[in-house]
Formats: structure tokens, sequence, C-alpha cells
């Protein structure tokens, strides 16, 4: 714990950021997302309203033209974009996936490459960890690259890469020595969308966030200089561990956002539904029940955002904090979803009413980016080894 500091503590700026992204939302995101999800199409109306705003990628440094967002902004955009459209938050969410093994271990050669052209909105920046026979155990990946001269030779294939074929950028984790497996036989690269022999799979068939294209990516000989390596060769498994401890506290926001939206348009419902002459809003067992919604959804708020301020300050608890918020505000966000449904009744089993969109879209959140049997494991070591702080 850092002393003297609070752990998280809301400015004007955060408070305006927070307004200004609903704003957004309320106007070009929200009334987009329920056909966004029917026809299974990338939110493009989504992502030009955050570009334009600053809030497709607010994470990046105002050095490389970025707003220059703390991770509790970037929070707070992202929990407001899932509020209205989970699928849409993925924009901010996975553009700050892709590009941070950049910010974190790249040369500045790269940095003020790619992370200029994000900020620009000149692509998206998405991540290839994943492989077929790799998910949670990602030190099984089988995609190679080989040097060649001064070059990088890659082959292999990426799935369930989020925005996949949609985005300019990605960057993409693979074996460059098969002895060493993670402890040095992983290395990370930023392949761009158009080098010969990059090519995408159709998009997947999912439950939810129909509107984020989730593809395999496959390399086929795909020839890219040296430069492009993110850190020294044999560092790429360190750098991705990394960046899941930060961007874990993304998808905590994202199932925040989501959570809230379901409770927030479960709590009108009630008040304005009327049975036995008077609102359900009336009758205690809801009241119970919304009661309960309405509190998990804010100690969910509440670790996210303090996982948000040790992600700012890179505390030595932050993968306790990380892990911990994600695996909390997913499993809040599926039993909130799925509470406002049975608030709705009948209604909310309806693509009539947005409730049941909102529970096909929080399931996710406790997969990706680690399942949350994943996060339980990686608490449960973080707190043997005593690493957790005393508030």
């Amino acid at each position: 714990m850092t002393e003297g500091m609070p752990l998280f503590a809301l400015t004007e700026e955060h408070l305006a950021i927070r307004e200004a992204v609903r704003a957004v939302c309320d106007a070009k995101v929200a009334p987009a997302a329920a056909e966004v999800d029917e026809r299974g199409e990338f939110p493009q109306a989504s992502y030009d309203a955050l570009a334009a705003s600053d809030f497709a990628a607010p994470h990046i440094a105002e050095e490389y033209g970025g707003a220059g967002a703390d991770a509790l902004a970037t929070v707070i955009v992202i929990e407001e974009v899932a509020r209205a459209c989970v699928s849409s938050s993925l924009i901010p969410a996975v553009n700050k996936l892709g590009s941070l093994p950049v910010q974190i271990s790249g040369s500045e050669e790269l940095k003020k490459k790619y992370l200029t052209a994000l900020a620009k909105g000149e692509g998206g920046f998405s991540y290839a960890l994943s492989e077929p026979d790799a998910g949670s155990d990602a030190g099984g990946m089988k995609c190679k690259a080989e040097r060649d001269g001064d070059a990088w030779v890659l082959n292999g294939v990426k799935r369930w890469i989020t925005n996949a074929g949609e985005s300019e950028f990605y960057t993409v984790m693979a074996v460059t020595d098969a002895e060493k497996k993670t402890r040095g036989g992983i290395s990370a690269f930023v392949v761009e969308k158009s080098d010969d022999g990059v090519s995408f799979g159709a998009p997947e068939k999912k439950l939810g966030i129909k509107g984020s294209p989730t593809r395999e990516v496959y390399f086929d000989n795909v020839r890219i200089p040296g430069m492009r390596m993110i850190g020294e060769e044999g560092t790429g498994f360190a750098t991705a561990m990394k960046t899941l401890d930060h961007t874990r506290v993304t998808i905590a926001a994202q199932a925040v956002g989501v959570a809230q939206g379901a409770l927030d348009y479960a709590l009108e419902y009630a008040k304005e539904r009327k049975q036995f002459g008077k609102s359900i809003a009336e009758f205690q067992g809801l009241q119970f029940l919304l009661a309960d919604m309405g509190m998990k959804v804010e100690a969910a708020r509440q670790l996210t955002y303090a996982a948000a301020g040790r992600s700012e300050r890179g505390d030595k608890d932050l993968t306790f904090f990380g892990a911990s918020a994600k695996c909390f505000a997913s499993d809040t966000a599926m039993q909130v979803t799925t509470d406002a449904v049975q608030v709705l009744g009948g209604y909310g089993y309806t693509r009539d009413y947005p409730v049941e969109r909102m529970m096909r879209d929080a399931k996710i959140t406790q997969i990706y980016e680690g399942t949350n049997q994943v996060q339980r494991i990686v608490a449960a070591r973080q707190l043997l080894a005593g690493v957790q702080s005393t508030l």
C-alpha cells in the first residue's frame, strides 16, 4: 500500500470524463446497441464517435498524441461504454490490451510509430496470445518466429482474437526458442494487418458481444523487420503476464458497466410495471432483489477502482487486485444481469428489451483474459505469498 496516497479518488476531471463519455454513449452508442447485436456487425458508428472524442484509446500518453488518461479514467471510459453496449466497450478495452505491451516493453521507435498511429485513429490494436491448443495454458503455444537475417518469419495460428480483421495492428506472441518455453522462449512482435501472409478466419458465432468480431488469425511465412520485436528476445511471456495484470482491470470495468446498465433498466421497469394494482417496485420481495443487485454492483465498482489505482501506481499487490476485481466484478455482472431478466419476467426473456442481451454479453467477462477459475488461482497464490496489502 502506498502511504499517504488514496487508493482511488474521483477527481473533478474523472467526474467530467464520466459525464462526457455518458453523453457520447447516450447519443451515439446506446441507440445502436440492439441492432449491432442483432446483425452481428462491428459498431463502426460507436468507433467513430469514440475516436472523435478521444475515447477509443484514451490510455495513450500525450507525448504520442493521446489523451493521456490514467488507469482510473480509462476504467471509467470502458465502464460507461459497456453500460450502453458491451461490444462497443471492446474498442477502448482491446486497444489498451493490444498496445500495452508496446508501452511496457517496446522501444521508443515502436512507441512513436504505433502508439501515435493508434492515437490518431489510424487503426485498432488487437492482442494475439491464445491458440487452438493454448488457452489458459499460454505456455503451450505453437506459433513460432524464426530469425532470418535482420528479420523474423512468423508461422502459426492464433484463436479467439478480439476485433481481428478490424484492427490494423496486432501484438503477437510467438515461440523463438522451443526448449525454453515460458522461461525465455517466447517473444512478442507487432504484426500489421497488411503484412504479406496475414489472413483471418470466419467470425465466430458467439453467445454475446456479437458486434465485436472474434476470428482466428493465420500467419503464413509473415516476414517482419527486427525492429518490430517488442522488448528483448525471450521476454514476450513476461510482457504478456505484466499486460494482463493491468488489463484484467479493464474487464472488471466492462463487467461493472454492463451490470449497472442492467440495474438501471430493472429499476425503471420495476417502478413502471403494475401488477395487483401497484408497481412491482412496492413489493418487498422485489425490493430485496434490487437491493442485492445494487450492493453487488457498488462493491464490484469499488474493488475495480481500487485495482485501477494500483495499476496506475504499479503497486506490488496489483496482481492480486487485478485478478480479484476481474473475478468478482464478472461474477457480479452475470448475477445482476440474470436478476434483471427476472425482474422483467417474460419480457426480460425477449430481444425487445435489452437485459437479455446484457445477460449474454456479461458471460464473456467470466471467461476471457483468464477464466475466473484461473483468477482464483492467481489470487490464492498471491495470498499465500503474502503479497496482499493490509488496508
